[in-house]
């Protein structure tokens, strides 16, 4: 039986391209104890990943599996082309996860989303996303879909909090996906995460993951190659924050994006 909900933590994968650095990171990861692995097909290391959950000492049905279709080939027969071609890079006959990558490029609400309703019909995905999308285009997609929504992918950390995609991903019963949610790396020199994380001997990372991982409906998926840190993001997991640390974090008065949608290299 395969995995029907959406682990809290999962590996990243954006940016591992070696083709053994990635496989070998994924490998590590679900070791580790991690069960959701996330790519998309223009990461360009479909492959990798899915030759690392082979290796991995995990059952493949026990592993959630997500991956996204690039906006130059969200066309509706393009879309559906795209999506079967990353299943079998990645070497799976079901995606359990399948994300509209950014609302933009060939992008088309009509076509696009009734292509995601054919693959979820069909059986190719369990489950499908959305990603990058503003709030008004999450409300046509919601009316267009006949498929239920599962996820929506975004950037998301203490330091870019999107108050307002979680309060619509938890009005509209889908998960939150929080990407880049180290806020690639700069978490660690926030004062107010440092502070905490010396409080419950943590790490500043640690402690913004927990932080996240503590909102309903949000997930998050740190990316990293190196087994030191994919352990260390997993052990988030055991850190509890009390109720003084988490207002402290919401209090967090800055907005700062680290991924540029007008620099995103679909663009």
């Amino acid at each position: 039986m395969a995995v029907d909900s959406l682990p809290e933590i999962g590996l990243g994968t954006y940016e591992n391209t070696d083709p053994e650095t990635c496989a070998e990171s994924v490998e590590t990861a679900l070791n580790a104890g991690y069960r959701h692995v996330d790519t998309a097909e223009g990461y360009d290391n479909e492959r990798a990943v899915g030759r690392g959950i082979r290796r991995a000492d995990v059952d493949r049905e026990d592993v959630f599996l997500a991956t996204k279709v690039s906006p130059d080939n969200l066309a509706r027969d393009d879309l559906v082309e795209h999506a079967r071609a990353s299943a079998d890079r990645l070497g799976v006959e079901t995606l359990d996860l399948l994300y509209v990558h950014w609302p933009i490029g060939a992008y088309d609400s009509e076509g696009t989303l009734a292509a995601l309703d054919e693959l979820y019909e069909a059986g190719l995905t369990r489950h499908v996303g959305l990603s990058n999308f503003l709030p008004e285009q999450l409300d046509e997609a919601l009316d267009r879909l006949s498929a239920p929504l599962f996820a929506h992918q975004v950037e998301c950390h203490p330091l870019f909090q999107q108050e307002e995609l979680r309060a619509h991903a938890r009005e509209g019963g889908y998960h939150l996906v929080a990407y880049t949610p180290l806020a690639k790396g700069e978490v660690t020199a926030v004062p107010e995460l440092v502070e905490i994380a010396e409080k419950h001997d943590a790490t500043a990372a640690q402690v913004a993951l927990a932080w996240l991982l503590g909102k309903e409906s949000v997930s998050a998926i740190p990316k990293s190659a190196t087994p030191a840190h994919i352990r260390e993001n997993y052990g988030a997991l055991d850190l509890t924050l009390d109720d003084a640390d988490v207002a402290k974090i919401d209090g967090i008065d800055r907005e700062e994006r680290y991924v540029d949608f007008e620099a995103a290299p679909w663009n």
